[in-house]
């Protein structure tokens, strides 16, 4: 087996044991969200943002969509929340926001690379950008097309939405951004230099 066919094995190999992750991390809540307080992280898109970094776009647009696809079928046959099948029923809200993390960490990455900062901070600022990619546009679109039915659902003044959303994001979002910013590159950085030839 020549360099290329193991490098394509490998990658194949690292894609696979990443896809099946973020399947057991939706299925699993206490592997897929970390309670923190009266907080809930959702840790999945570390796992889409590290497939970004090692395999670059493309291949983290697939992971996240899968999670998304999965997100996306569950909140019509097993909702994970009252909310799900309201929102997450819309692929405008459950897949594309999971499909963009991977787009936007991997050129945020590349981008940063071209920069005096190193691989490190690099990933760390990306990891950043694809988390909140995530929660801006999951609330953002929440708020756009489901505003009055999220207040219904909730037992709220349709005033108190934005708020509402606004503070999601502030003790959500920050958290899970900063976890991000943390574990992913822990884990990419080992995969990066054996996937070297990759990005």
């Amino acid at each position: 087996m020549g360099p290329r066919n193991e490098n394509k094995t490998f990658k194949l190999a690292i894609l696979g044991v990443l896809t099946a992750i973020v399947i057991i991390q939706t299925f699993i809540p206490f592997l897929g969200y970390i309670p923190v307080g009266p907080l809930s992280l959702t840790i999945i898109p570390i796992t889409v943002i590290i497939a970004a970094f090692v395999f670059g776009p493309g291949n983290g647009a697939i992971i996240g969509g899968i999670w998304g696809m999965i997100t996306f079928i569950r909140a019509f046959i097993a909702p994970t929340s009252p909310l799900a099948p309201l929102l997450f029923t819309n692929p405008l809200i459950s897949v594309l926001p999971r499909i963009l993390i991977g787009v936007v960490a991997a050129y945020a990455f590349i981008t940063f690379l071209k920069t005096k900062l190193n691989s490190a901070w690099s990933m760390r600022l990306a990891a950043l950008f694809g988390s909140m990619t995530n929660t801006i546009l999951v609330l953002g679109l929440t708020y756009l097309f489901y505003k009055e039915p999220y207040a219904n659902a909730l037992g709220m003044d349709v005033s108190e939405v934005l708020p509402a959303i606004l503070y999601i994001l502030v003790t959500n979002g920050i958290a899970e951004a900063i976890l991000s910013a943390i574990i992913a590159p822990i884990i990419a950085r080992p995969l990066l230099r054996l996937n070297k030839n990759n990005i």
